[in-house]
């Protein structure tokens, strides 16, 4: 088939039109057994091209039967809806696209990210040195920030490796991904310590000092703490406050791991979840999770912008030959070919304003409330979460929390999950869809 842009843009019109009514019609996509899978959709690869007219059918097939995750009825992740403005920024990011490496091939669009950066510094509190970097996800800016913390209690490791113990910090319920970025920064999944948590699952910072007491005592050398804003399955929001006054009296670095509920910082009715932020060294958050931006948008900033290069800079005669180290952002980023994730928080922000942003937010906690109230005054519920959260953590008579999400996934009614905190297990609802009401919570429970 030919290489028609302009003709392949009608059919993703088309196709999106499709879409959007098939969503409105059936939120929640039919299930497809994996063994059925290959026998109810032609996803075949051949030498011979596809004829357009079975391009077409294929491709609609396909587009269907994918779940549909940015639905009414999806509260299965930490992600939902879509913004139009962002969905705009993404497209135009495709059509555009550019390498973030250097001004020379990105131009304007390396100060559409700086911008935001600045802003967001700006919105936390942080000085004017600082800086950022838009990573792949909250698992990169995680991993950046645990190397960044490394390479400033040694700047030897970069090229000699680790030579002593050092110790890393995170609380019981923090994300995985913790674990994953000790093995492949070298620092060794045995040298993360998992600090226990209070009732209400924020790190328990009274151990935590302890354990570092400890740790000092026996000549390790603690480096690393990363704590929770808005923890995967509660939406605990850990006391930053507290961990920063230990973190100053040992030197070590803080992260703030706001993956999921950093968003607040846009929010003067709740951005007191992340209250001593600005105490903090660096600081992530995702705005595909709570902002109804695409996949993905991942904001790490550092309070100290020297130190992000310090880790990250390498040169290159091949790619670095035009402008300075301040716009040519492959010196502060972890890819080189990394695309252009900016434009499309650029292009709502620009829209609607930091009110606009902070109406999100207000928002979606508004419908946790509405959501954790119909737990509370019903009999046959259960809450297992608290409030100030956009987690509604609960079970539903006696019946097993993964078999009801399951049979609701299986019947084609509610994408939606299931979570465990102290040994108990539970459905996880998550109210981060904008668009949605108090209509659609309430569709939600009387469909479950």
């Amino acid at each position: 088939m030919q290489n028609n842009i302009r003709g392949d843009l009608k059919l993703f019109n088309e196709m999106v039109d499709v879409f959007l009514e098939e969503e409105k019609q059936k939120p929640v996509s039919k299930s497809i057994k994996i063994n059925d899978l290959y026998n109810q959709i032609d996803l075949s690869l051949s030498d011979k091209p596809a004829l357009p007219k079975e391009f077409k059918e294929n491709l609609k097939n396909l587009i269907l039967a994918t779940p549909k995750s940015s639905s009414r009825m999806f509260f299965n992740q930490l992600f939902g809806g879509r913004h139009s403005k962002a969905v705009l920024g993404d497209l135009l990011a495709v059509i555009l696209n550019n390498s973030m490496a250097t001004y020379k091939i990105s131009g304007p669009q390396v100060a559409v990210e700086k911008e935001i950066i600045s802003k967001v510094c700006q919105l936390i509190g942080y000085p004017k040195k600082s800086g950022g970097t838009f990573p792949t996800g909250g698992s990169m800016s995680n991993f950046m920030s645990l190397i960044i913390a490394r390479d400033q209690k040694s700047n030897a490791i970069i090229k000699k490796g680790f030579k002593q113990k050092f110790i890393a910090y995170t609380s019981e319920n923090s994300h995985y991904s913790v674990s994953k970025n000790a093995s492949f920064s070298g620092l060794g999944k045995e040298n993360v310590r998992y600090i226990k948590c209070n009732n209400f699952g924020q790190i328990d910072v009274g151990v935590l000092e302890k354990r570092i007491k400890e740790d000092v005592k026996n000549n390790y050398i603690p480096f690393y703490i990363n704590v929770t804003s808005g923890t995967t399955v509660l939406c605990a929001f850990d006391n930053i406050e507290g961990v920063s006054r230990i973190c100053k009296e040992y030197n070590i670095w803080l992260h703030v791991d706001g993956a999921f509920g950093g968003s607040v910082i846009f929010s003067n009715k709740y951005k007191h979840l992340v209250q001593g932020i600005e105490k903090s060294d660096s600081f992530c958050f995702n705005a595909h999770k709570t902002l109804g931006v695409p996949l993905s948008s991942s904001i790490l900033v550092v309070r100290d912008a020297t130190m992000i290069s310090n880790s990250f800079k390498n040169d290159a005669s091949y790619l670095y030959q035009t402008h300075d180290t301040d716009y040519n952002l492959g010196y502060s980023s972890f890819e080189c070919g990394r695309r252009n994730n900016a434009l499309k928080l650029w292009t709502m922000w620009k829209s609607i304003g930091t009110t606009g942003i902070s109406n999100i937010i207000d928002h979606e906690f508004s419908l946790a409330d509405y959501a954790r109230s119909y737990v509370n005054n019903n009999k046959d519920y259960n809450l297992y979460s608290f409030e100030k959260a956009l987690s509604i953590c609960f079970n539903y008579k006696k019946y097993d929390p993964i078999d009801l999400c399951t049979k609701l996934y299986e019947h084609n009614k509610i994408m939606v999950g299931f979570g465990y905190f102290n040994e108990q297990c539970f459905i996880r609802l998550v109210t981060i869809n904008s668009q949605n009401s108090t209509s659609e919570i309430l569709d939600f429970f009387n469909t479950l």
